[in-house]
């Protein structure tokens, strides 16, 4: 099971980040960073995969692949905005991850423009004029 990997590997990298932070907060850092894109880069295929299934459905289902890749593209920014503010939390800067964040919530709503724009109009399409 790859959980119990992904698991084994957090745990491993806690306890060398527990014993080397007093001596050498860099190198804890770099530990805590290099884990946290091991453990991504562990996931890439089953992130492809889930990909892959969603672009199945949207083509049996008729929905335009532009909504499903803007979707994808909102979904990307979340999580590399959370994996980013994170990393940046653990080097304590606070205000720094606070910005990551911020900025991956304008980049969301600058996608999400053009999806709330069709809502609205189908929406408008239903109500009786």
């Amino acid at each position: 099971m790859e959980i119990i990997q992904i698991v084994g590997l957090g745990l491993l990298a806690a306890v060398l980040i527990l014993v080397i932070k007093e001596q050498k907060p860099i190198f804890a850092f770099l530990i805590a960073a290099f884990t946290g894109i091991t453990i991504f880069l562990l996931l890439i295929s089953k992130i492809s995969s889930i990909i892959d299934v969603l672009e199945e459905l949207a083509k049996a289902s008729g929905v335009q692949m532009i909504y499903l890749k803007t979707i994808l593209k909102i979904i990307g920014i979340a999580y590399i905005a959370e994996f980013g503010a994170q990393i940046v939390r653990d080097a304590g800067q606070e205000s720094i991850a606070s910005k990551i964040e911020l900025a991956g919530k304008v980049l969301i709503m600058v996608l999400a423009i053009p999806i709330i724009g069709i809502i609205i109009e189908t929406i408008m399409k239903l109500l009786p004029v």
